[in-house]
């Protein structure tokens, strides 16, 4: 018997013939570059009704993972009507594959679903926190783990996910500044791409490729007083030199979806703003693929009151170039109402559903609608022992030694170690928010059992200590005695998972609880003994009494299913960290937003005399933060010298190439990143202090030395002026550094004759 699937491929067999018979020049005249894709689709438009067409914009959940607002409970039954096109949080390849089923083998067209879910930083093996993972610096790592949460994913079945987020994140106070890359607009661009080509592969037709999506268009990180969800406003000039380049570059790199943004911008909603969907992303950038809300994004289009009511919202987000509904019910509810009255254009609809059909072509899953759906793979790719591997090595290229006194580390395995804190033994934060379908208890890895690997139990003295949050320091005393009997003292602290991600922004982002009083209880009760802190926490933290209490401090963000094992690695000095940070480290909560690349003012703080009267300054901080963008120790020493540039003038069209030779001169083997900087003095619009155009990783042997070459051109210096993109001659200062720390010694002139 043949079934309706059936039934349409040999339709539109028929009509793929009948077109390139009849219409082919027509065909090829309209659209150069036509594929046989493009024609299937259209093919197949031609047999669906508006309705039909309405129903694959829109998305529903599967309810397995609740992250907002349940709309609709009747999932089903929209599937087996025609009215959904894709679904969302439903995994396992069984799961998926009875969906699919109705889907395909249910409805008049057999229309296979798209399914997305959450796969942020890993899928069941999880990796270190996406802010973690910008803190190698390392493009390779974040590429390979993209990679593999894409292999075990696909072999649940799903097809998409919502990332990477892509966000520049300045605001610690922010919770989602965890699922981002940090603050700068260069880092953040090159990692966007990273994550792309790790979960689309070179190859979307393969089955264990995802789709990837830029999320959240545009601006969300500058929400105000980093409240989620809340209002962004802010000049075109620092929309389009800091906000805009990471989304741009993951088009450059083949994205195939967009995700609105929950806040608006400058007055209009993103699920609303023609603006930056259609001029920018669509006409500007020729973005090819389909854009998908936020969950219920239209509905809030009312209480953002730049909407009358969910109908006026649907005609809004359709005009503006949304194409799929997540969750809100809008577009299956209204949007054949709207085209009926006239004020919805349905060339609109017949676009969206075109991009989504489209996307669905190119996954393979018209040739084979369950190539996802296959349980023996999933038995056999899920938590490979060589991608829990690669999940520890992540862990340990992530940490960040942010201070080592008097060689507090690395551990050695002759030493009793006092293990303190309620992150010790910790197996539930351990992977952090986002942490897709992990699993927080059976696989994680905890600190005890990394420190375990390499000390056994008989060196080890445990004490919990304290809660993450709270007031009780009932356990202060055991954990105090721990440390007296111990040779030095390792206190795993932080915050709790749930404490960062999404509705997760905190007016104070110091250390929670009584975990601060107890570090200062025991560096009273032994004052002369090594305290090591080691930090799990998704945001920058104020950690100015940490730093005067601990000798030795490793920030080791959420870092995921194999995390203890790769910060032990780590602690004992199997791994030298190479870690620097994506983010600044304030002071104190009062100097934020503060990230490196800021802006000078008419009354710079003096160098030589930071406390001037009638500066740029506090009263109670220095401006400076307690750990700059870039910072990042080793167990080894690297030092930066004969700095040289190819020319110290150049045109228009020539390439400047910078090198400095970086040695070893530790006695560890160890990595550095070199960091390229450079400073436009003047422009017709003001230019940052400094900002980062270049990094190389580098590995070198104790000893060793290696030059590392920087070639920049016009388009590394370019940015937007308010009127368009330029490149202004003048003198621009440039540096290879180890931090953003630092003060320029070397410039150039950019001649406008070459």
């Amino acid at each position: 018997m043949i079934n309706t699937l059936t039934k349409a491929y040999i339709f539109l067999l028929i009509m793929t013939v009948f077109s390139c018979r009849t219409d082919s020049k027509n065909v090829v005249s309209k659209v150069s570059n036509v594929t046989p894709f493009d024609i299937k689709v259209d093919s197949l438009m031609s047999l669906m009704t508006l309705q039909e067409k309405i129903g694959q914009t829109v998305m529903y959940s599967g309810g397995w993972t609740v992250t907002g607002p349940t709309v609709s409970s009747n999932n089903k039954k929209y599937i087996k009507e025609g009215n959904v096109g894709a679904m969302l949080n439903v995994y396992s390849a069984k799961g998926t594959r009875d969906l699919q089923k109705l889907a395909v083998e249910e409805t008049r067209l057999g229309i296979p679903l798209l399914f997305g879910y959450d796969v942020i930083h890993g899928f069941r093996t999880i990796f270190p926190i996406n802010l973690g993972l910008a803190a190698s610096w390392d493009l390779d790592d974040i590429e390979k783990g993209s990679r593999i949460a894409a292999e075990e994913a696909s072999a649940e079945g799903i097809h998409w996910t919502f990332a990477p987020m892509v966000d520049i994140g300045r605001d610690p106070r922010w919770g989602r500044i965890s699922e981002g890359a940090g603050e700068d607009v260069y880092l953040g661009s090159e990692i966007a791409k990273a994550y792309v080509k790790g979960f689309q592969g070179e190859d979307l037709s393969k089955h264990n490729t995802i789709l990837a999506c830029a999320k959240h268009f545009v601006g969300y990180g500058a929400a105000q007083a980093g409240r989620d969800y809340h209002t962004v406003n802010m000049g075109e000039d620092e929309l389009r030199n800091v906000y805009l380049p990471p989304f741009k570059a993951t088009v450059e790199a083949g994205v195939e979806t967009f995700m609105t943004a929950f806040n608006e911008v400058n007055g209009v909603p993103a699920t609303g703003n023609k603006f930056i969907f259609r001029d920018i992303l669509r006409e500007e950038w020729n973005f090819s693929g389909f854009v998908v809300t936020d969950y219920t994004a239209i509905n809030e289009l009312v209480p953002h009151g730049f909407a009358e009511d969910e109908k006026h919202a649907t005609k809004l987000a359709i005009d503006a170039g949304i194409d799929m509904d997540m969750m809100s019910s809008a577009n299956r509810l209204y949007l054949e109402e709207l085209v009926n009255e006239g004020n919805v254009d349905e060339a609109l609809i017949n676009d969206a559903c075109r991009r989504i059909l489209l996307t669905k072509y190119k996954l393979g899953l018209f040739d084979d609608p369950y190539r996802y759906c296959d349980e023996q793979r999933e038995k056999e790719v899920v938590y490979k022992p060589e991608f829990l591997e690669a999940a520890r090595k992540s862990a340990a290229m992530c940490s960040v030694l942010l201070k080592n006194e008097d060689k507090g580390l690395p551990l050695n395995n002759n030493q009793t170690i006092a293990l303190i804190g309620p992150l010790a033994k910790d197996k539930e934060n351990i992977i952090g928010n986002w942490a897709a379908a992990g699993d927080r208890k059976g696989k994680a890895i905890s600190v005890y059992e990394g420190i375990q690997e390499y000390l056994g139990d008989s060196k080890i003295i445990y004490a919990k200590g304290c809660e993450i949050e709270g007031d009780d320091k009932s356990e202060f005393k055991s954990a105090i005695n721990a440390a007296k009997r111990a040779d030095k003292v390792v206190m795993v602290m932080g915050e709790d998972y749930d404490m960062s991600g999404e509705a997760a922004s905190r007016t104070n982002i110091k250390l929670p609880g009584r975990q601060t009083d107890l570090i200062k209880a025991i560096r009273k009760a032994v004052p002369n003994k090594k305290i090591i802190l080691v930090l799990m926490n998704g945001r920058p933290l104020d950690l100015s009494e940490e730093d005067h209490l601990a000798d030795a401090i490793l920030e080791t963000w959420f870092p995921g299913t194999s995390g203890g094992s790769g910060v032990a690695d780590v602690l004992f000095g199997t791994h030298n960290p190479s870690g620097k940070l994506p983010v600044t480290f304030p002071r104190t909560l009062g100097q934020v937003p503060i990230y490196y690349n800021m802006k000078n003012t008419g009354r710079p703080i003096p160098p030589n005399n930071p406390k001037e009267d009638y500066k740029s300054n506090y009263i109670d901080s220095p401006n400076t933060p307690l750990y700059p963008f870039g910072h990042g120790l080793s167990y080894t020493h690297f030092e930066y010298s004969d700095f040289k540039l190819s020319a110290t003038t150049i045109g228009f069209s020539d390439t400047l190439t910078a090198s400095v030779t970086i040695t070893n001169t530790g006695d560890y083997d160890g990595s550095e990143v070199a960091q390229l900087y450079v400073h436009d003095k003047v422009g017709s619009i003001t230019r940052p202090v400094k900002e980062l155009k270049g990094f190389k990783k580098i590995a070198l042997k104790k000893g060793e030395s290696k030059t590392v070459s920087f070639d920049l051109t016009v388009e590394d210096l370019k940015f937007y002026n308010n009127d368009t993109f330029t490149v202004e001659p003048g003198t621009f200062e440039i540096a290879i550094k180890g931090t953003s720390d630092f003060d320029f010694e070397h410039m150039f002139i950019l001649d406008k004759h070459d």
